[in-house]
């Protein structure tokens, strides 16, 4: 199974083009900024927002077919499961109500709800009825399944095992998967390739390690927990759009052309004294916010350039950081990732 789509679609001043190719067993992350398009995306390939252009699924175009015919299998945020249907009725649905019961206990078996296929949706657990969507949705056998941020509504502790139950399932369904999520864990531990929409169109297209390491826009990596500075490339060093310069490890291709330098928050160091070791990047900074993440601290700061570092709670005790304390960044030339963009 194959998926080949070029669409536009508007909705009042929103634009959305999209070109977009998987093969086979493929799992895409869509991922992007609130309005970037990526639930108007979901509902143009099922559907249910009018396009323009193809969407060709084993080279048959289904963009003229109603929702109801096409090989897609939709589930939006909530489920949408119906409330006065039991889970067995819910997923038998899809297949002619009853006759397709025998089908629909054998899904709900294999994601681990044969102890609930009695119980209506007002009786299930978030991850619970995130299944049963799931299980409605993987029982048609599409050819192009579409989740609309499946775990969003979960709880930690139920979002990782409903992530850990999808990605077995997903590793056995021949068809192409879009997944639509905000969380860098899903693109990490899902995705064969990620998709990065803003303002409706394609910034980047890339494996999940190639957009950890070179993000291509600020808001990709911020999404994913890195520093990203706008400036220009004069060989080793790119001097900031906000003031500074940063030198990397190898010099940018062009010279002049507008990159991002990309530095990891855990590879910026921070001391109360001019750093004297071996980094070639140092500036003082002012500490603005400190943010507890498990045994770790996200300290913002604000300098030229303004910047993220992570460290342990013991550094943050040790160095004696609190907000308005003045201190020294520093991070290595060989931590600075240059992107052109």
């Amino acid at each position: 199974m194959s998926l080949h789509c070029d669409v536009r679609t508007t909705r009042g001043r929103f634009a959305l083009e999209m070109t977009l190719t998987a093969a086979s067993g493929e799992i895409i992350t869509i991922v992007g900024p609130n309005g970037a398009g990526k639930s108007t995306l979901l509902r143009t390939l099922a559907g249910l927002a009018p396009c323009s252009g193809s969407v060709l699924v084993d080279d048959t175009d289904i963009s003229g077919m109603p929702p109801f015919r096409r090989p897609v299998a939709w589930v939006p945020q909530d489920g949408a499961l119906f409330p006065h249907l039991t889970a067995l009725d819910n997923v038998a649905f899809g297949l002619g109500g009853r006759r397709g019961r025998d089908e629909a206990a054998r899904w709900l078996t294999e994601l681990g709800l044969a102890d609930h296929m009695r119980h209506r949706p007002s009786q299930l657990s978030g991850g619970q009825a995130q299944r049963v969507a799931l299980a409605r949705a993987l029982v048609r056998r599409p050819a192009l399944l579409l989740l609309d941020e499946p775990l969003a509504a979960l709880d930690v502790a139920a979002r990782t095992d409903a992530r850990r139950t999808l990605r077995q399932h997903l590793a056995s369904y021949d068809g192409v998967t879009l997944l639509v999520t905000h969380d860098p864990v899903d693109a990490a531990t899902l995705a064969d390739r990620v998709v990065a929409l803003e303002s409706g169109r394609l910034v980047q297209d890339a494996t999940p390690a190639d957009l950890a390491r070179a993000p291509r826009t600020q808001w990709l990596a911020g999404w994913m927990g890195l520093n990203a500075f706008p400036g220009r490339a004069s060989g080793r060093e790119v001097r900031l759009e906000a003031g500074g310069r940063l030198v990397s490890a190898e010099p940018a291709s062009g010279h002049g052309a507008e990159v991002l330098a990309v530095v990891p928050a855990h590879a910026v160091t921070l001391s109360r004294t001019q750093p004297r070791g071996s980094a070639r990047n140092s500036w003082p900074v002012v500490v603005r916010e400190l943010v507890a993440t498990g045994s770790r601290v996200r300290i913002r700061c604000d300098g030229l350039p303004s910047v993220i570092a992570e460290v342990t709670t013991d550094a943050v005790a040790e160095l004696a950081l609190a907000e308005g304390v003045e201190a020294w960044a520093s991070t290595k030339a060989t931590e600075v990732t240059v992107v052109p963009v």
